[in-house]
């Protein structure tokens, strides 16, 4: 018999009409029940042919609601709540046309078609819980017939509407293997009820009980939680040796399509973030509402993101530049996938070349410029200065000119923590970035607002230390650390673009914006976690090594926002750097010599050239400590 019904759900998808005439043999059968239950509340007879008409004029309205709305062309296993709805509103639009009628008859006194009102009410009132339960029927014998015998236990934290998604979609999809036999929610007025027909409870009585019912996930599906309410979930997690696992926001959904396969194991960036950052909205829109925007560096961790976050807003269009050929055909198939309908283009392009960047300005005349293209990895630097000159110091001065020659409205550069008392070549070539737009937006003739933004490490982007842990672990390590006391400050990649974006329409020209970064977090304690995470034990199934500092490398960061360095805006946790400000004409010519030196100068005197711009570039543990001791021409 199970096979019987298998083949017949098994890929088919029943045809509308036999749907729609399904729903008016429902209405017709409750118009007979409707008529029986009004015998008996009133015995008065009524002739067939009465019966008969009546019938045939309450079908044919039913019938041309159903008509109208659709209500009989969803597709009944995989039924939801807005099909059901819809549904609804077809009866009740019925109901209502046969009421007003039936008044209308009575008015001018058409006896032709006579139907009590009390059938009308018998028979909307059985329509719809007849045709509920035909579809509710239909979906949890598909639902049973498909379920695999094989299902892991889980609970679902979340009682809200993601909850509720999460759970749809786990119960929809035919090859899931999650069972859920309890939801946690942390509001007292949910719990002890029921959802669904599984029970709500709190965090402390889901603990007890899921050891009882063999729990082996839990499904944290909940847009609005603290890092510290999610980092002690994660720790109960990893002490009962229960999965945690994360069903992303709306946001995230790929694809914009909410399935069980979006639900994600948690990831070190989701419990080392912090509270949710408050965006002005609506400045933000009308900053970019209209606007042709270009994103350079766009193929990269932060300029991708970036890109993701304006397709947000009412933008014109967005103009993608990047030299790295793969990442920029990757993002560009993914936006054709998430956006097919959004306006952007794609620009494979050094973002050095002035001639290719002239043409870029001339053809889409952007009105907005964030620059994310920059060299990065300070060991490879702090080895080929020439390229974090010439990339990360010429991109900026290229960029910058153009963009003040066609009056663009804003320009926004990513900058870094490291350029604060940089130690390394990629902290200095940055600060060198700072200085020359901060000193460009002082000219009298500068209609361009310059604005920089300064953040720390970003979790998980290219090469950073995250994804790095990551593959040692996989390969079963052992994890490399470089010293046991080394400390950094991180953000999450959205956080980071975020403020990109907040403070590029909070600048008014001029300002180096700097983040409110938290607490510092020792490597070696991330490290810890990912182990932890994985579900491995240190020092059993990995070990972890220490290898020395790097080239460049700082044990400990400067702090970005503190009273000291830093004055405050209207968001709390953005800043105003208090930095040493420059004559535009002198700083233009040091960086037009810096750039000319590239063709003929070693790394020695090109280095030494940077620490004369930047007068608080100290090296540290690299090859160029010696330049602070001497002057070199």
């Amino acid at each position: 018999m199970k096979r019987l019904l298998l083949s017949v759900f098994n890929g088919r998808v029943v045809s509308p009409w036999w749907i729609l005439l399904i729903d008016m043999g429902i209405s017709a059968n409750a118009f007979v029940l409707a008529f029986i239950l009004r015998l008996n509340v009133q015995l008065t007879t009524y002739s067939v042919s009465e019966m008969v008409i009546g019938a045939s004029w309450v079908l044919s309205v039913y019938l041309v609601s159903f008509l109208l709305f659709g209500s009989y062309r969803g597709v009944i296993r995989h039924s939801n709540y807005n099909e059901l709805k819809l549904l609804a509103i077809a009866c009740f639009s019925a109901f209502l046309f046969l009421i007003i009628s039936s008044s209308v008859f009575d008015i001018f006194s058409y006896n032709s078609i006579k139907i009590p009102r009390l059938v009308l009410i018998f028979h909307f009132l059985m329509t719809i819980v007849l045709s509920f339960t035909f579809r509710i029927l239909v979906k949890e014998t598909y639902v049973s017939l498909t379920k695999k015998n094989t299902s892991t236990n889980v609970l679902l934290y979340g009682a809200g509407d993601m909850g509720q998604i999460t759970l749809e979609a786990i119960r929809s999809d035919k090859d899931n293997q999650y069972n859920v036999v309890g939801i946690v929610d942390d509001n007292p007025t949910k719990w002890n009820v029921m959802l669904h027909s599984i029970p709500v409870m709190n965090w402390e009585k889901a603990l007890r009980i899921g050891e009882a019912k063999q729990v082996e996930v839990v499904i944290l599906a909940i847009n609005h939680i603290s890092v510290k309410r999610k980092h002690e979930i994660t720790d109960a997690c990893l002490d009962k040796g229960w999965k945690l696992k994360v069903m992303p926001s709306v946001g995230n959904w790929v694809n914009g399509i909410s399935n069980q396969n979006q639900i994600r194991d948690i990831r070190i960036e989701d419990i080392l973030g912090r509270e949710e950052i408050r965006l002005n909205q609506l400045q933000i829109m009308d900053g970019l509402a209209g606007k042709v925007i270009a994103v350079t560096g766009a193929a990269g961790s932060i300029g991708s993101e970036i890109v993701r976050q304006l397709l947000r807003f009412p933008v014109k269009r967005i103009v993608m530049v990047d030299m790295a050929e793969s990442a920029l055909y990757d993002l560009q198939q993914e936006l054709l996938l998430t956006h097919s309908d959004a306006p952007f283009d794609v620009i494979l392009a050094d973002a050095t070349n002035v001639k290719r960047m002239g043409e870029m300005f001339e053809k889409y005349r952007p009105q907005i410029v964030f620059n994310a293209a920059a060299y990065k990895h300070v060991p490879l630097l702090e080895e080929f200065p020439y390229e974090a000159i010439r990339v990360n110091v010429g991109a900026v001065k290229v960029l910058a000119d153009l963009a003040a020659k066609n009056n663009v409205e804003k320009f926004v550069m990513v900058s870094t923590d490291k350029a604060v008392n940089p130690t390394n070549v990629m902290g200095a070539s940055k600060r060198i970035c700072e200085i020359y737009i901060q000193a460009l937006s002082q000219l009298a003739d500068t209609k361009t607002e310059f604005v920089t933004t300064r953040f720390g490490n970003v979790l998980g982007s290219n090469g950073s230390v995250v994804p790095l842990f990551k593959r040692q672990i996989e390969r079963g390590g052992p994890i490399t650390v470089t010293h046991k006391d080394i400390t950094r400050y991180f953000m999450t990649i959205p956080e980071a673009c975020q403020l990109v974006l907040e403070a590029g329409f909070m600048g008014r020209g001029g300002e180096i914006f700097v983040f409110d970064m938290g607490d510092p977090v020792k490597i070696v304690d991330l490290a810890k976690e990912m182990v932890r995470l994985s579900g491995l034990k240190l020092g059993e199934d990995i070990d972890i090594t220490y290898t020395g500092l790097r080239p460049g490398e700082k044990l400990y960061e400067e702090l970005l926002a503190s009273k000291e360095n830093t004055m405050p805006t209207h968001h709390e946790k953005i800043m105003i750097a208090k930095v040493r400000q420059y004559e535009y004409r002198a700083v233009e010519e040091k960086l037009k010599n810096l750039l000319l030196a590239l063709q003929m100068e070693s790394n020695q005197h090109l280095v030494a050239r940077m620490k004369e711009l930047v007068p608080e570039y100290k090296s540290q543990n690299s090859q160029y400590s010696e330049l602070d001791k001497q002057m070199i021409p």
